[in-house]
């Protein structure tokens, strides 16, 4: 990838409770090569890599957000032409932003977005850094799916924001809607039931896989729980929801081949 579309996931990014193990963690779950580039005093970035291409990045959580209560999580980047005019139409739409407008060193332009419904999720304006340089093959980012507790007002609000096409499916006995950009499919809502509890609406980030069984076992085996086993979506694939050995949340997927 070299360069994204206005409206596309580009990036996912890792807030770690404990960096050295979720460093740990993923680069033997994904075989991800780890570039540590120092921000501060004994703190890091850590780019993601796969072949050389950076797939994403994780950092250590800051002292104080521990100290709020906050997770492990994983968090995912929209591209967008202009980070501040998303956001002043973000604000019209009924968002809170969390974090930015800022630059990034020379890297982009970002801020970090609290939609009306609750799911966080950030933007990200290029400049010398376009986003993860691989997706959509084993071991890099292939979907974002939003969990939602009302779909009808999650789907007003990003296609105002993106201009996002969506298009409503019924996928194992629910409604499933998937996003698209410039015709392209970039994401999917669906709807949180009762048996959801206390969690919140989310964007929760699918990675590619060769194999879901195999990864989901791996996974098991290096800490992780499994909150969705290997599950079969006709059409689709195979897919299985993760936690982490720190209790953040992905999903892997192996995808059938497309016609």
């Amino acid at each position: 990838m070299d360069k994204y579309t206005h409206g596309t996931f580009c990036w996912p990014e890792l807030m770690a409770g404990d960096w050295t193990k979720a460093k740990e963690f993923y680069c033997a779950l994904f075989d991800w090569q780890p570039q540590d580039q120092e921000i501060g005093p004994d703190c890091y970035y850590t780019m993601l890599q796969k072949d050389g291409l950076d797939i994403g990045a994780m950092y250590q959580m800051m002292p104080e957000h521990q100290e709020q209560g906050m997770k492990t999580n994983w968090l995912s980047y929209i591209a967008v032409d202009s980070v501040d005019e998303v956001v002043a139409k973000a604000k019209q739409l009924g968002a809170e932003i969390v974090a930015g407008p800022h630059h990034v060193h020379d890297a982009g332009r970002m801020a970090m977005i609290l939609e009306p419904q609750g799911a966080m999720f950030a933007i990200w304006q290029a400049n010398k850094h376009n986003g993860a340089g691989v997706v959509n093959q084993p071991h890099s980012m292939c979907w974002n799916e939003l969990a939602s507790k009302n779909t009808d007002k999650s789907s007003d609000f990003y296609t105002q924001l993106f201009g996002w096409q969506p298009l409503e499916k019924n996928t194992v006995g629910m409604k499933y809607t998937e996003f698209s950009v410039a015709g392209i499919p970039n994401s999917g809502m669906l709807q949180m039931t009762e048996e959801w509890g206390d969690l919140p609406p989310h964007w929760m980030i699918y990675f590619a896989v060769d194999d879901c069984d195999a990864y989901a076992t791996k996974a098991q085996g290096l800490g992780a729980t499994l909150c969705v086993p290997p599950t079969d979506i006709p059409e689709v694939g195979r897919f299985a929801v993760i936690n982490d050995s720190q209790g953040a949340t992905f999903s892997i997927i192996k995808l059938l081949p497309q016609l």
